[in-house]
């Protein structure tokens, strides 16, 4: 098979072996697979892939078929569709998963969308239901709005009944972020706390926003953070504030998490996510598709920022 293998700190793309299915395994032939930050992490060396996944090819989602299974599989079967979160492995035309991280792929969804979705619907469902806990009514403020994650978690929060305020650096950005959904409001970062208070913040740009967060909180409100990447890890804390509030703080990650929970991430989307995908009320904007062999020109459209969906590698051909 090809695939786009790490060497010193690099894509090249080349010949690998063929993975081959064990038990609970299907073997899944690559269409595409969305880009995330932590692929480049990956690439330059800051964020090894966990245990089981290959440590030389990165790639944490992806969509295709099914085209073997190993002992023990019951969920799919040969020439299925199917997507998912993976530790790594996804830039290659053959990957080996546990099928019970796979979801079964919506027909109302291509190749390209399908591979874009996994991580950051997942990763927003998780971080909005499973650990905030947002309900229909509570006022929502999404941090880095216009990115993967921030779009599905901006489309999950209006479908779920939310108000939703979503912070967008690039003024161009915003029209299209509300496009997303009824009742969605773009603001610049700067401005959001007159828009509060809020019952869940999804943080996804890092620490300079955690003071302003805290204040624009409401008794009992909830902050996730899962991401840090625009302003960095570390800040400064008023724990009065904290309790004054009744405030809960979490954070999270999706990539490492043990098989039986990204399973059960799986099955919360699956149930919670895709009947409104089916419906309609939630796309997966592609901002450009890029074949495997521009894998490195791929990666570096994605760190150039200023953009409005996914970044997606194709091996449909």
């Amino acid at each position: 098979m090809r695939a786009a293998i790490i060497d010193n700190r690099s894509l090249v793309i080349r010949e690998a072996p063929d993975p081959v299915p064990g038990t609970g395994e299907i073997l899944v032939r690559v269409k595409a697979a969305g880009l995330n930050n932590a692929d480049r992490m990956q690439i330059m060396g800051s964020y090894p892939a966990p245990p089981g996944s290959p440590a030389d090819i990165p790639g944490m989602e992806l969509a295709g078929e099914v085209v073997g299974t190993g002992p023990g599989v019951f969920r799919f079967a040969p020439g299925d569709a199917v997507m998912g979160v993976v530790g790594g492995g996804a830039l290659a035309e053959l990957l080996v998963v546990n099928e019970r991280t796979m979801m079964a792929m919506p027909p109302q969804l291509s190749w390209v969308e399908a591979g874009g979705f996994p991580e950051a619907f997942t990763t927003a469902h998780d971080a909005l239901v499973t650990q905030c806990g947002l309900l229909s009514g509570e006022r929502l403020c999404v941090h880095g709005a216009a990115g993967g994650v921030g779009i599905a978690a901006v489309q999950i929060g209006a479908c779920m009944g939310a108000d939703v305020i979503a912070t967008v650096r690039s003024p161009e950005l915003r029209v299209p972020v509300e496009g997303l959904g009824r009742g969605i409001i773009a603001v610049d970062p700067g401005e959001f706390t007159g828009h509060g208070p809020f019952d869940v913040i999804i943080e996804l740009v890092g620490a300079a926003n955690l003071g302003p967060n805290l204040a624009a909180l409401r008794i009992g409100g909830r902050i996730s953070v899962i991401g840090v990447s625009g302003t960095g890890g570390r800040a400064e804390l008023d724990l009065l504030t904290l309790m004054t509030k009744r405030a809960r703080i979490h954070g999270s990650t999706l990539r490492a998490r043990p098989m039986e929970q990204k399973a059960d991430a799986a099955r919360r989307v699956e149930a919670q996510v895709i009947p409104h995908v089916a419906a309609g009320r939630i796309t997966v904007p592609i901002v450009e598709v890029f074949p495997l062999e521009r894998a490195v020109e791929a990666y570096a459209r994605f760190a150039a920022g200023t953009k409005f969906g996914k970044i997606v590698i194709s091996l449909d051909s």
